[in-house]
């Protein structure tokens, strides 16, 4: 259809009536273009460790001490310095510890008030006054305006009218408000926009806090993980997923979060699985039976779909019911297990009737959960299988290669889908399986992305039944995608960067999924600095693994930083001790000349937009366009 570019100069005619609100409008919009460039920070692989994120939210990844060390060095101690940071962190409850021992707390109020000023002001210089303004917590935003743009003049007038602003505070018992207040505006000014690149939910317990603390965050996306993936396609419906989503949280003993957070209940699956296995305890008979339905369930999947080529993931029917074996790759294996009473050695993948029941009520439940589906919405409307910003390519898992290192993909319908066609058509299924009618094949393709053999966010393949039910471990082995050995290449990297649409020298991949084995050597930055790996291991299971506790990344106007953080102790430690997260900071690229808005993606809109707005200003002087009243 052929763009009506007269049509469009008319309706933007109704915002911009004359010819002084364009050239208002132009200024303004030019002036932002010469600004620097926003603070984006990058976090993946959260898997519901709520008090290390939240820290780490708090401290914008070490960006606020840097910037109270760097205004303080020299007129404040280390210590003092720590007390502003933490007080920054948790204003409400350091305020609480603090003022059980301070004597004088008036003057503390008037020295503190004076230094988180000092602080708000450094970070609003990369903004607009307007956007700082709209930033403000809005009781407090006119005194913060004024306070943030005090001018030292001849008579020190406006230096009094600053002093006097603060006294009043102080004497109306206001000042713990308003701290709480200017520490919210330095962390929201500190960090411009957020990307988490999947993997909020699992193996930690509080991933349902995580997501309400990012549905009040300012500004953020999220690139989807395969435990993302895993939690959506159980809301929309998939047995075969909640069945996975079951089995991972009793495995993780995190059942909290299904029966306390999101209301669905488990009973009728422990009952059960306490009567089918006496004797142990109830969720250990339960991560038996759970973890029997979901074979079945899975077999299921794969049977309906011999393009996934996963027919060897069928392992059910394999097995030597007499000897209780299984042959696998010509070798044969000796089960743990011996006990199956709901399998139908006639018809192992059918559910028996008690499973049927249990899987529709727990069907049900996720469905009908409100709190889960506001989440899962949220996951939607913010998230996507990928993202390109500002010249880098961020997604959590990987563009599934074949041994020659060309991508490759799954064929499904005639249709062959690889990288970025592939990474669209799962996004599109992934969105039809939650609102479109919840068709059988495209929740059977959500289970797919989770754990498929070319699975972009998989890039792995599971081995959860040898892992289950065979001790010799030399068979649980999961033998990655072709990806995780091409991706080490600088050539891999820029066919994958061209394939979204990047072709400049500064552009990056952004990748999550894999932890880096600090201890064994591993390091984050790839491909001669093409591809940055920033999972780090955020879940303490990974710690001993990776010997750090999570990677993050900061992109500001100077470059690219990747953070190395140590274990976080404790929310306690950082009142009581003012302990922070250790963290260590390595430049990945220094930009020679400081990045303005002009070269984002937000400053090419910026740009288009005054195009277009010249293109208004030439109809009004040329009386194409009729002006209006202003």
């Amino acid at each position: 259809m052929e763009f009506d570019q007269e049509k469009y100069l008319t309706l933007l005619a109704e915002k911009y009536p004359t010819t002084q609100s364009i050239c208002r409008e132009i200024i303004n919009l030019s002036a932002i273009l010469n600004l620097p460039k926003g603070t984006e920070h990058f976090m993946s692989d959260l898997h519901g460790e709520y008090e290390a994120f939240f820290h780490i939210l708090n401290n914008c990844s070490g960006v606020i001490r840097e910037k109270v060390d760097m205004l303080f060095e020299d007129t404040l101690s280390s210590a003092e310095r720590e007390v502003i940071c933490t007080l920054i962190y948790y204003p409400r409850e350091k305020l609480e510890l603090m003022k059980k021992d301070m004597i004088n707390i008036r003057e503390w109020y008037s020295e503190i008030l004076s230094e988180l000023i000092e602080i708000a002001k450094a970070l609003s210089s990369k903004y607009t006054r307007s956007k700082v303004r709209k930033a403000m917590p809005e009781e407090f935003a006119y005194v913060i305006d004024e306070l943030l743009h005090v001018q030292k003049d001849e008579d020190d007038n406006q230096v009094i009218y600053h002093k006097k602003i603060l006294e009043t505070i102080i004497e109306l018992d206001n000042a713990d408000e308003f701290i709480v207040a200017l520490s919210a505006l330095i962390k929201r000014l500190a960090v411009n926009h957020l990307h988490i690149v999947g993997d909020i939910f699992d193996r930690g317990a509080c991933a349902d806090k995580i997501l309400d603390l990012l549905m009040d965050y300012h500004s953020l996306d999220i690139e989807w993980g395969n435990h993302d993936i895993l939690w959506m396609g159980a809301a929309a419906g998939s047995k075969a997923c909640i069945a996975n989503v079951i089995r991972n949280n009793l495995k993780y003993n995190n059942t909290q979060i299904l029966e306390n957070s999101y209301g669905i209940s488990l009973r009728q699956l422990t009952l059960f699985a306490e009567k089918l296995y006496p004797g142990i305890d109830p969720m250990a008979a339960a991560v038996k039976e759970i973890s029997v339905m979901m074979f079945k369930l899975e077999g299921q999947v794969i049977q309906r779909h011999p393009e996934y080529e996963m027919d060897d993931r069928r392992l059910l029917h394999q097995i030597d019911w007499e000897n209780y074996t299984i042959t696998i790759n010509g070798r044969q294996y000796k089960l743990n297990e011996t006990s199956f009473p709901t399998i139908d050695r006639n018809d192992v993948y059918r559910l028996s009737k008690e499973e049927e029941a249990i899987m529709d009520e727990l069907c049900m439940e996720f469905l009908n959960s409100d709190r889960l589906n506001r989440h899962i919405r949220f996951l939607y409307k913010k998230g996507s299988m990928y993202k390109t910003c500002n010249g880098n390519l961020l997604y959590h898992g990987c563009i599934p290669l074949d041994e020659e290192g060309n991508f490759e993909g799954i064929c499904i319908g005639g249709q062959m889908y690889k990288g970025r066609a592939y990474l669209n058509y799962a996004d599109k299924t992934s969105r039809r399986a939650y609102f479109s009618g919840r068709k059988q094949e495209d929740l059977d393709f959500m289970w797919y992305l989770w754990c498929g053999r070319r699975s972009p966010l998989c890039g792995r393949n599971i081995k959860s039944f040898e892992r289950c039910y065979i001790d010799d471990q030399s068979v649980w082995h999961e033998e990655s995608d072709p990806y995780y050995k091409f991706y080490q290449t600088e050539k891999t990297c820029n066919m994958i960067l061209r394939e979204f649409g990047l072709y400049t020298s500064m552009s990056h991949i952004i990748n999550g999924h894999t932890p880096v084995r600090t201890g064994e050597g591993e390091l984050p930055v790839r491909a001669n600095g093409k591809l940055m790996v920033i999972d780090g291991g955020f879940c303490r299971s990974y710690h001993e693994t990776t010997g750090l506790a999570g990677y993050t990344l900061i992109y500001n106007s100077h470059g690219i930083r990747i953070k190395a953080h140590q274990p976080f102790e404790n929310v306690y430690a950082a009142l009581r001790e003012n302990k922070d997260i250790e963290s260590n900071s390595e430049l990945v690229e220094t930009e020679s000349e400081r990045i303005m808005v002009k070269r984002t993606d937000d400053g090419k809109k910026i740009m288009e937009d005054i195009d277009w707005l010249k293109k208004l200003l030439e109809a009004y002087r040329n009386g194409t366009i009729k002006q209006g009243r202003a």
